[in-house]
Formats: structure tokens, sequence, C-alpha cells
């Protein structure tokens, strides 16, 4: 990929210092493997630049087409593509979600108990579509570790996909568990979007990775982006690391005999893709460009705007609403739209950057964000759990933003 940080109005010799740091802070002292940093500034690549390996043990060092668990950053390819069916007038975000799933319209809020003797209450109103990109559903994520709730996701193996379970299964299961929360009054990360995933199912009439191939990968040229590896390209797999209790690295999940490399019943829009850096920038360009990238158009520009703008009860930031700790951005100062997490502010954001800049990240500590003031895109790549370790997003900010001079 062709670098060019003078077109993108960028200082060379301060994009230097994200190596340096890098190298010094990171890979050096075995902190982490290897990274893979990107900055896109004004149609142009001011930075791209491989670090450290993909694969220890095999000695591979990281490259520019290396591939990516990227986790919970398939959570905004979900919503966009599940946004093009919205675009069609197949569903409204204010529709009650058992619409489509006739088996939730009587779902219950956990009370008190433990599963599967729970006692519950009626819900103050019935689940909305909008409640699910929002993470204002009710639902949870097992791996939270906080109530008797998310015990009975994990006492149940909901949204794990294990014992071949389906989107399908999951829909099921979730029938017979009661809500956190009744629909729209918390914050809660959880299995929304993976719902979302089975809404575009039932809607369309397709299997979902068929969906997001025909729909979104095929028209962006997104050709590495999917929920297997296949063999022809399994050495451009990273292994997934973790931290032994001594603070050196361990094997998480090894490329060459990872569950990625085969097909699974359970197609995750949660958290269930691979893809690069380069393939990712291609959605994130659609995302910058209104819609559209290289003469194909996904979504409509008043779309995008719609999902980037933090649809959180009166502007307020995630502290006044969120139920649990977890989250890919942090809270403070930040609100939360159709998919993305929403900077309200830098001030508010206690970090250097721009209002309305919209942003994920993923388990592996995978991180990039949008910003639409800078007309900048940046992406960082790695393999590295859990992804709450590092502040690799704001570290990268304060070494990014100020290599802007034009």
């Amino acid at each position: 990929m062709q670098v060019d940080a003078k077109s993108a109005g960028m200082s060379e010799e301060r994009l230097g210092e994200v190596t340096r740091h890098l190298m010094e802070c990171y890979i050096e002292p075995g902190k982490v493997a290897g990274v893979l940093p990107l900055v896109f500034r004004r149609g142009s690549v001011a930075y791209f630049q491989p670090l450290g390996q993909m694969d220890m043990a095999r000695q591979k060092p990281m490259a520019e087409d290396t591939l990516f668990r990227i986790y919970s950053m398939s959570k905004p390819v979900t919503s966009v593509a599940l946004m093009m069916l919205y675009e069609e007038g197949r569903f409204q975000l204010q529709d009650r979600v058992s619409r489509f799933i006739p088996e939730w319209k009587d779902l219950e809020v956990y009370v008190s108990g433990i599963a599967p003797n729970f006692i519950t209450r009626p819900v103050d109103r019935e689940m909305r579509i909008k409640d699910l990109f929002t993470h204002m559903s009710g639902l949870t994520y097992g791996f939270q570790n906080r109530t008797n709730v998310d015990h009975a996701y994990r006492r149940m193996h909901i949204g794990g996909g294990e014992n071949g379970a389906t989107l399908r299964t999951m829909i099921e299961q979730l029938a017979d568990v009661p809500l956190e929360f009744s629909p729209g009054t918390r914050w809660n990360y959880s299995v929304s979007t993976d719902v979302l995933g089975y809404l575009i199912e039932v809607i369309s009439g397709q299997r979902f990775d068929e969906f997001l191939k025909e729909r979104v990968f095929d028209p962006l040229g997104m050709e590495d982006t999917g929920f297997v590896v296949p063999p022809e390209k399994v050495s451009r797999f990273a292994s997934n690391y973790a931290r032994n209790p001594d603070k050196s690295l361990r094997v998480e999940d090894d490329a060459q005999e990872s569950a990625y490399l085969e097909e699974r019943a359970f197609l995750s829009g949660g958290g269930g893709l691979v893809s690069t850096a380069e393939d990712y920038l291609k959605f994130c360009k659609m995302l910058l460009n209104g819609g559209e990238l290289d003469g194909r158009r996904i979504l409509g520009r008043k779309t995008i705007e719609l999902m980037t703008e933090n649809h959180l009860p009166n502007d307020d930031d995630l502290t006044q609403w969120t139920a649990g700790e977890y989250t890919e951005t942090g809270n403070e100062g930040y609100g939360f739209g159709l998919g993305f997490s929403v900077c309200l502010g830098p001030a508010r954001c206690h970090t250097i950057g721009s209002r309305g800049e919209y942003a994920w990240g993923g388990a592996a500590s995978t991180t990039f964000w949008i910003d639409p003031v800078e007309d900048l895109i940046v992406i960082f790549m790695t393999q590295f759990m859990p992804s709450g370790t590092f502040n690799f997003r704001g570290q990268l900010k304060t070494l990014i933003y100020p290599a802007i001079v034009d």
C-alpha cells in the first residue's frame, strides 16, 4: 500500500513517533507479539507499519496483509448490514423485536433468584430494534461475571456457539432467560448485535454470512473478511496471545490450530469476523465517504449520520446509563449510536480528537476510529487479550493528532 504522509497533510517525522512508541513500550519488552497501525487522511495512507511478529513460535513477522480476529469490530459491520434493510423499508427502528421474533413478546425482567428459578416482572415496554443497536435491550454477555442473569448465559453457553449452536438456538435460549432491565432504561454491552445478525436472516431470507458477502464484502472489495480463514490464507493468520501471571506471553489461540480454520454453525455478528487492516480500511472509507466507495453505494449519507449520532437520552454519556463496566472505548464523555461509540467532545472524553468521532474495538485489542472533522481514519491491529489491558487508543491519539500539520 502506497504511503504518502505529505498528501495526507501530516508530518512523516511525527508519525515516526508511533513506531518508536510501539517498539519501545510494547514490542521490545515483549508485552505484545506484534502490531499493525494504519493512518488514513484526506484520501491518502499517511502511515502503515507492521511491527513485531504475527506468530512468535514460528518467527513470522507481522505483514501488511496479516489476518486478524477482529471480534467486536464485527459489530459496526453487522449494524451497517441491517441498516441496508432499513433503507429498503423492511423495518423501523421503533418496531418491536417481537414482530420478527414472536417468542420474545413476553420477555420479563429479572427481580431475584438463580437460574432456572428466577423471579421476574413484566417489562415497562417491549424491546425495540433500536434497543438492540444501542445495547439498551436488557440483554447481556456471560463473560461480564456481574449478575445472576449473566451467570445463566454462561451456564447455557448463550452466544458462545458451543455444541453446534446457531443464531436460532441463541434466540430460543434467550426466550427462557429474563432481561437484566427493562428495554430503554439502561445501557449494557451484550449479545444484542448477534441478535441483529439473526434479524438480517429473518428479514432478508438469506444466511447471515451470505448476506454480508453479497451486500457488503464483495461490493467493497473486502476479499479477506469473513467468518472462516480458508486453507490458502492460513499462512497469513496471526496467533492470538494473552499474559501469564508473570506477564510473559502465552498463546491463547494458535493460528495453525484455531477454530477459525473450520466452518462454524454460529455466525456471530457481534464478534465472529476475521479481517485485515486493508479490508477494514475499505469499510471505514465507505463510512467516511457518506456510504459509497469506488462507485459502489452501501448506505445513504443520512443513514450514516443517523447511525453516528448519540442515541443516549438527553445527549448523556455512558456513565449515566451503563449497568455494567465493560466497554471498548471507556464511558466518560462517550455516547452511543447505532453500532458505534460517539465522542461528545475532546474535553468530555478527556482525550485529543474531535466531537463526533465514532469508533469501536475488539477483544484482542484491535481498535479503530473515524474522525469526520479531520477526514481521518485510524485502524490498529494486534492480537492480545483482554482488550482493556493497554490503552492503545488513547496513546495512539496523543501521537497521531499532533502529526496533523495541514
